[in-house]
């Protein structure tokens, strides 16, 4: 007798794990499980029906591995934009930083683009919370949107050439088309915070879907774009150059300026690296 534990339904494409049952020896079974020939009344025997296969089901321990993974992929992934910018994201170099094989990579992403998108994902949902931690920590409208610009300004600034890559590098269309999501996301969260500031007269009357992105711009144009100035490593410059920034978009959005100065004095800067 041969115990049978695992097989392959010819008629399927996938593997799937069969019952345990008892074939003959000798006999073969055809595609849907069936003997080949007559079943010896002494002996018994179970039908490989493909009604009654299991499909193979990840166990949580193979989850995990293939979360840690995908998670490791996109370090690497980040890790490369920062030194080098999104010209250094591509599956070889990605998958030696993992140290996994470049199919490795592309069982997860098809190409650059969807890991690109993939990478956004992940870093708008870490700078958002970011953003929204240290907004929710202010007493009040104006200054949660005070400490969500100066937030976001001071990580910007202390990750500059990760940030320019997922932001304003130039790239290929299908990579800036990738980025879109991220820029959108991080965007609503401004919008968001003026519309509560207006909501409660702390602002005037204005376009607040408009004045979102306006503002988003400014701040990736005057700390770190290619025009603007360069703290040279300099934390007390930084932290100089993310309060006029921040003073700048306060005045921008009708803050008067008294206001908008006490506001930028009182923000909590983030912590270097945090």
């Amino acid at each position: 007798m041969n115990r049978v534990t695992r097989g392959l339904i010819a008629s399927c494409r996938d593997p799937v794990i069969i019952g345990v049952g008892t074939i003959p020896a000798g006999r073969a079974i055809a595609p849907g499980g069936r003997l080949l020939s007559g079943t010896n009344a002494n002996q018994s025997s179970l039908l490989l029906d493909p009604r009654f296969a299991m499909p193979y089901r990840r166990t949580d321990n193979v989850a995990r591995k293939l979360a840690a993974r995908h998670d490791a992929i996109l370090a690497a992934a980040g890790a490369l934009a920062g030194e080098g910018g999104m010209a250094a994201v591509q599956i070889a170099p990605v998958a030696e930083r993992a140290g996994i094989a470049a199919g490795t990579v592309y069982r997860y992403f098809p190409g650059k683009a969807e890991l690109v998108a993939a990478l956004g994902a992940a870093l708008s949902e870490r700078e958002i919370t970011a953003i929204g931690d240290a907004a929710d920590a202010a007493p009040g409208p104006l200054s949660a949107l005070a400490a969500a610009i100066a937030t976001f300004g001071a990580r910007a600034l202390a990750q500059k050439r990760l940030a320019f890559a997922m932001m304003a590098e130039p790239v290929e269309p299908d990579i800036d088309a990738a980025r879109v999501d991220y820029r959108r996301a991080l965007a609503a969260v401004f919008e968001s915070r003026i519309r509560t500031a207006i909501e409660r007269g702390h602002l005037p009357e204005q376009d607040a879907a408009a004045a979102a992105p306006a503002l988003l711009g400014a701040l990736i144009e005057g700390l770190i774009g290619p025009l603007a100035p360069q703290p040279a490593g300099d934390p007390g410059a930084a932290r100089a150059q993310v309060q006029a920034v921040t003073l700048f978009a306060l005045r921008a959005l009708g803050v008067l300026d008294a206001r908008a100065r006490g506001l930028v004095v009182q923000t909590v800067m983030p912590a270097a690296g945090a």
